[in-house]
């Protein structure tokens, strides 16, 4: 089969498209055949060595996948050959076919292009994961989202909206926000404005007035869903409510971030930071499992979507990469088979 391997650590253009063996069928397995990929930050991570994949995994990228089911293990009972699925995977899914732990796989209804599809998996999980299971964002809580237009950020932004909750969202561009607006959330451009003084105004009720915190604090936010770190993490908590838990999943600032620890305390806060890929199987196995029961039901019922902001052939995974360097995307981006 054909896939896409890195012979080398680099640009995107190490991204060479290869034939490899087929994965072998393990009996709690299934093997799919692969209509679309994901692709991730993480993924440009791998390519550039910083980010191996775990134990185990395939060495080729790919954290993502959505497809057609070709054959099952031996122990698997809840799949049948020819289902549409997608699926979160530790690796492996920049090729037309491959095996996947059947714990890991997601029904894609009927309503949502297989394609499509293949973007709903780590946004879905990581979301999940961190906004509902660990910090426990319910209706009537409000939910700050640093990178509200990228693939995670548009499924926060969607999922903390169908449940109730009131979103923040910051993006780099006037177009990006108008997509985080579109969506449900209050939009912040972070090059224009700082956050902390949008968010206070807006909770004082004078946005636009020109004054900045005059009435309000702005610590209105329950949940911080943070990418950025850095010296975000002071102003994070800043705007953070009593009790208030900002989750880490990314520190793409690459930057160390410094804090008050008594302003922390004071708020009985919580930073909490996660990775989903290195998490052993049944930890991701039960978010899975979670996501399948509460999130794929949205979908079928229309009450959300998937965001798809383009879509590169398998062997055009370096122009993929370069539009994912390039931020200027909505949505997710997925390699076709």
């Amino acid at each position: 089969m054909r896939a896409i391997t890195i012979p080398r650590f680099g640009g995107p253009e190490v991204l060479t498209l290869a034939d490899i063996p087929e994965p072998e069928l393990g009996a709690d397995d299934v093997l799919i055949e692969v209509a679309a990929a994901g692709v991730n930050r993480a993924d440009l991570a791998q390519r550039q060595g910083y980010y191996p994949p775990p134990a185990g995994a395939p060495e080729w990228p790919g954290m993502e996948l959505s497809g057609t089911i070709l054959s099952i293990g031996d122990n698997v009972t809840a799949w049948h050959a020819g289902e549409r699925v997608c699926a979160l995977v530790p690796g492996g899914s920049y090729a037309e076919r491959a095996v996947v732990d059947a714990r890991l796989l997601l029904p894609v209804p009927a309503n949502v292009e297989l394609v499509d599809a293949a973007g709903i998996p780590e946004a879905a999980c990581t979301v999940w994961a961190n906004v509902f299971m660990a910090a426990g964002l319910k209706s009537g809580q409000t939910l700050l989202v640093h990178g509200g237009s990228s693939g995670v950020g548009s499924m926060a932004i969607q999922l903390a909206t169908a449940v109730g909750a009131r979103v923040f969202a910051t993006a780099g561009s006037a177009e990006k926000v108008a997509f985080c607006v579109e969506l449900g959330a209050y939009g912040i451009n972070y090059r224009e404005e700082d956050f902390v003084a949008a968010i206070a105004e807006y909770a004082a009720g004078v946005k636009g007035a020109g004054v900045h915190g005059a009435a309000a604090t702005g610590a209105v936010v329950d949940v911080v869903l943070d990418i950025v770190g850095g010296e975000y993490l002071q102003r994070n908590i800043d705007v953070l409510a009593l009790g208030g838990t900002i989750m880490i999943i990314a520190n793409q600032s690459r930057k160390p971030g410094d804090f008050d620890i008594g302003s922390l305390t004071r708020k009985r806060g919580r930073i909490w930071g996660t990775t989903l890929r290195a998490r052993p199987i049944e930890e991701r196995a039960e978010i899975v499992a979670a996501v399948s029961e509460t999130v794929m039901p949205l979908f079928a019922d229309g009450v959300i979507h998937p965001v798809t902001d383009s879509v590169f052939a398998l062997a055009d995974a370096a122009d993929a990469h370069r539009r994912m360097e390039s931020s200027e995307h909505l949505g997710k981006i997925l390699l076709s088979m």
